[in-house]
Formats: structure tokens, sequence, C-alpha cells
């Protein structure tokens, strides 16, 4: 990706967005584009993106009888939270191993097929990367598919990337 021209003849970087969750996958995707496509890269806006998925905490209240102490779903959200930002936190440093030093890094609540779809949009990404979790139709006709979610409604190219069996 190179750098395009700007209105008044500055040059703007391209804007790329990864999207990372805590499989392999997401990890493999993210070491291949920097050691692939470093330079690119290393020339745009980087962002790195999480998603936390919405919460059904109807087992809480369940177990406790009708209704889930507050302090317990916080707990729970809080640590959530801590997850996202440690893997966000790991997405920098292998950024940092293939010399990209400066990454922007977001997370959102939601879910994430939908979550990435509209990150693209509001941040006017011109390139989304993601990792493929190699399913088979079968588990993907249950499961659903980011990756193939995406490809259709992202509102820019999708580099898709699979890690080798």
């Amino acid at each position: 990706m190179e750098e395009e021209q700007g209105s008044v003849g500055e040059m703007k970087k391209k804007k790329v967005m990864v999207a990372i969750d805590a499989s392999e996958y997401s990890k493999y995707a993210l070491e291949w584009a920097l050691q692939n496509l470093g330079d690119s890269i290393a020339n745009s806006e980087l962002l790195i993106f999480t998603v936390q998925p919405i919460a059904d905490y109807s087992y809480l209240y369940a177990s406790s009888f009708g209704s889930a102490p507050a302090a317990l779903i916080r707990t729970f959200q809080e640590n959530r939270k801590k997850a996202s930002v440690a893997l966000l936190d790991e997405a920098k440093d292998i950024c940092s191993k293939y010399g990209v030093v400066v990454a922007e890094t977001m997370t959102e609540v939601g879910n994430p097929k939908e979550a990435i779809c509209e990150a693209v949009e509001k941040h006017k990404i011109q390139m989304l990367l993601l990792g493929s979790h190699s399913r088979g139709a079968l588990k993907r006709a249950f499961l659903g598919s980011v990756s193939s979610y995406c490809t259709q409604y992202a509102k820019c190219p999708v580099l898709v990337v699979k890690k080798p069996v």
C-alpha cells in the first residue's frame, strides 16, 4: 500500500486495520502481515482492533436464584476488559518486534462481525486484515464466519490470512 496524495499536495498515510482475537490464527495473521507487508504497514497508520463479544449473564441469574450480584457482573466485565488490553499489548509487542513502533489500539464490545465492519467505516480504513480460523463448511454454517462476513460487508479491501496446517 502506498501513500496517497492529500488535498494540498501533502502525503496522506493509508489506514490499515488488523482485527485480532485470542486465537493463534489472528496472531499468525498479524505476524504474517508484518513479515510480508512490512514496508507497507510501517508506512501506514496501523490500527489493531479487538472486540469483546456481548456477554450473556443469564447463567449468573439462574445460579443465584433470580438476581446476580452487581459486583459479580462488574468483576466479569473488568476481567474481560483486562484480557482485551493484554491481547492488544501482546499485539503491540509483536509489532515492535518487526519494527512497527506506532500502532493505535482499540477495543469495542459487541458482535465481532458487525463491530469490525462498523470500525472500518468509522475510521475510514483502507485495508482490513483478518486471520482465518479454518473452520469447515459445517462449523461455518452453525458458528458463522467473521472473515466471510467482513469480506462481504466491509467497505474496503479485506485480506484474510490462513495459517498453514
